[in-house]
């Protein structure tokens, strides 16, 4: 007699956790094409984050501050090691390096605009800087990357602060990508590339092999600056212990870690989801360096990847951080994955740009094929007119000032008159994840996982 398989109905069309669609989808893929996916934007992937620590805020054993009454400090100095002329903004928010390339010209004014208008500075990002960030930026960044795509010593000495990229958190390891359809006569022009030719950058400086290198190189670049501007080293989140030590020995004033939430305009997806680790544990990581060198306070550090709201500005300063530098943020403050875009003073629906790149607003991470339907990240002479700088630059100040009030708000109800007095002992995790890559104790409790009980 014949047996036949019996079919449960609750599991016949149960998905494979390890062979889900997406995982299905990506082997099919590959199998077709023999090629990688290349995109823009961050992961996607759920990482402990922020959200995962709360504060404590005052009630007896602390007193908070009076609302509005009682005045919070926000003001921030970076680069107070060496430099003669450190950097003074008014708020603790920076905008972080996007290059002119994988945004357009109007995006570049735009920053320097709203940075501009609340007191705090802009990065040029990779293949150097325009004239139009530089007249709209009071206080620009200006970035050495190891393509040196651009890179002008007279540029350097225009700038306020030289920050040296050995990485970022969506691609430690890797060199930037910019594609062909984005290579303009402009943008090939800055870069000295061919035009409409895919560009990708080198993964590690070429002048340079170590440590005792790179101080080599800070030392020429205060030279030619004078020692007037700061020197920033930004290094992707990997071994963020060790690699924040040998930026403080190489002679860095100003440390900039980037955790794996950080975006980009175009890299393998591979790297944006499996390579570096989270910001919240990079930043952990980050201060108990410059601790064990006896160097917090002297060195500043900014941490930047996956910062979206004031609440995470305050967490990542009571953390320790000085500062932090958004990209992502900003970009959606643009306008980026909006439904519509402004333009001859009316708004228009940018739906059908989106289904032509086979996407939705607000799925949209098609950074890389400069078809951006709202304008910013574009050479497209079309496109690019998709977005006002003005309009652009003043919902952008919005965004950072309702940052800076958030950030006001939780110090002040934390009892702080300086958002630099927000301090790890004002957080507790809700996670044990959280707990022990933060190195706050889990609510409820004293205990750091890790460190016992």
């Amino acid at each position: 007699m014949e047996t036949k398989p019996v079919h449960f109905k609750n599991i016949s069309r149960e998905e494979s956790y390890g062979y889900d669609r997406k995982t299905l989808d990506y082997i099919r893929n590959a199998a077709a094409h023999g090629l990688y996916e290349i995109r823009g934007m961050g992961a996607k992937r759920k990482l402990p984050n922020f959200d995962d620590l709360v504060f404590l805020g005052a009630s007896m054993s602390r007193y908070p501050l009076e609302g509005y009454r009682e005045k919070c400090i926000t003001k921030t100095l970076l680069g107070t090691r060496f430099a003669k002329k450190p950097i003074e903004l008014e708020i603790p928010i920076t905008i972080a390096g996007m290059s002119f390339g994988s945004l357009s010209a109007n995006v570049k004014e735009a920053l320097g605009r709203a940075a501009t208008e609340v007191g705090t500075s802009t990065t040029t990002g990779d293949g150097g800087m325009t004239p139009e960030e530089r007249q709209s930026s009071k206080t620009l960044i200006y970035q050495c990357l190891p393509s040196r795509y651009g890179f002008n010593p007279d540029d350097v000495r225009r700038a306020d602060a030289i920050e040296v990229v050995i990485g970022q958190g969506a691609k430690p390891g890797g060199g930037g990508m910019l594609l062909g359809q984005k290579v303009s006569a402009r943008v090939a022009g800055m870069r000295t590339l061919p035009e409409g030719i895919d560009q990708r950058s080198a993964c590690r400086h070429p002048d340079w092999t170590g440590p005792d290198d790179l101080a080599i190189k800070i030392q020429e670049l205060r030279e030619i600056t004078d020692w007037e501007k700061p020197i920033y080293v930004k290094v992707g989140a990997t071994r963020t212990f060790n690699d924040v030590k040998l930026a403080v020995h190489s002679g860095a004033d100003v440390i900039v870690v980037d955790g794996m939430q950080g975006g980009t305009a175009a890299t393998q997806t591979c790297f944006i989801e499996h390579v570096g680790i989270p910001t919240l544990a990079a930043v952990r990581q980050a201060v108990n360096a410059l601790e064990d060198l006896d160097m917090k306070g002297k060195v500043q550090l900014v941490v930047s990847g996956g910062v979206r709201t004031g609440a995470d500005v305050a967490k990542a300063l009571a953390m320790g951080a000085d500062a932090v530098a958004i990209g992502q943020g900003v970009l959606i403050a643009l306008g980026c994955n909006g439904e519509t875009y402004f333009q001859n003073g009316a708004h228009h629906s940018a739906e059908a740009d989106y289904n032509a790149l086979g996407c939705a607003s607000g799925y949209c991470h098609h950074c890389h094929t400069g078809k951006c339907p709202v304008g910013i990240t574009t050479q497209d002479a079309i496109l690019e007119q998709r977005l006002n700088p003005a309009v652009a630059a003043n919902h952008l100040k919005n965004y950072l000032k309702t940052l800076n009030m958030e950030l006001t708000t939780i110090a002040r109800a934390c009892g702080k008159q300086n958002v630099h007095h927000l301090e790890p002992e004002d957080l507790v995790a809700l996670t044990i994840e959280a707990a022990a890559m933060a190195g706050v104790p889990l609510a409820g409790t004293n205990w750091i996982p890790g460190k016992g009980f």
